[in-house]
């Protein structure tokens, strides 16, 4: 299933409860995070609906190496020839495979790591992005470094739309909230790194649960006040 979320942005389901975001370029498109091993095929099929070829995803912008964003990366490489970018903090991750020990806060989090069904095909990334960087070619992603989650957590802003990619930093299944600290690496940082995002928004995407456009991101607005803007 696919829909518009806001001018340039498209929203994917790549699965019941996990989305990806495909952003229009100025060279082709932009895929924000990929997904479970399965994701690929759901991702060329919803390329191929909309008129388009696997290659005309030109780069994969990961926004954390954690299984269900990365582990179908290598896979869509193959089929896409798409160079894949990812926060050099989260790069070792990426090429190691799995979440390190290290990764997780709580205990839950270490033992579900240690299951092979959250490991991934080691994948070297073809580059690396940092905070504050407009990606080249993707007509006005911006790189917003928001650690916690992982260390090297991304959010991306679409200066054109005004339309934030969340990734993990925040869900919305169900009600807004920031996840288990259990699953964080460092769940102490995330409130910081929230206050780091723009409020003068239109959209909002989320990895996991339904965006918010509208005046529905109002809703996102009041639970952002818990985490005051960075001046």
């Amino acid at each position: 299933m696919h829909s518009p979320l806001s001018p340039g942005v498209t929203r994917i389901a790549t699965s019941r409860r996990d989305n990806a975001f495909l952003v229009d370029g100025d060279d082709g498109f932009t895929l924000i995070d990929v997904g479970w091993s399965k994701a690929p095929e759901v991702l060329l099929n919803t390329i191929a609906a909309l008129g388009h070829k696997p290659s005309d995803i030109r780069r994969v912008i990961l926004t954390h190496a954690h299984p269900d964003h990365v582990q179908g990366a290598a896979e869509l490489r193959r089929a896409t020839g798409a160079h894949i970018l990812i926060h050099h903090a989260d790069r070792a991750w990426l090429e190691a495979g799995r979440v390190p020990a290290q990764g997780r806060s709580g205990t839950v989090g270490r033992l579900i790591d240690h299951l092979p069904a959250l490991h991934w095909a080691p994948t070297t990334a073809d580059g690396t992005v940092s905070d504050g960087e407009v990606v080249e070619g993707s007509n006005g992603l911006r790189v917003i470094h928001t650690p916690g989650h992982s260390p090297g957590h991304i959010v991306l802003l679409h200066e054109p739309s005004r339309t934030v990619l969340m990734g993990d930093a925040a869900f919305n299944r169900g009600k807004l909230a920031i996840g288990p600290a259990a699953l964080a690496a460092d769940p102490g940082l995330r409130p910081g790194s929230l206050a780091r995002i723009p409020p003068n928004l239109n959209a909002v995407g989320f990895a996991h649960g339904a965006p918010l456009t509208g005046s529905d991101v109002h809703t996102f607005q009041e639970f952002m006040r818990q985490f005051p803007t960075e001046s």
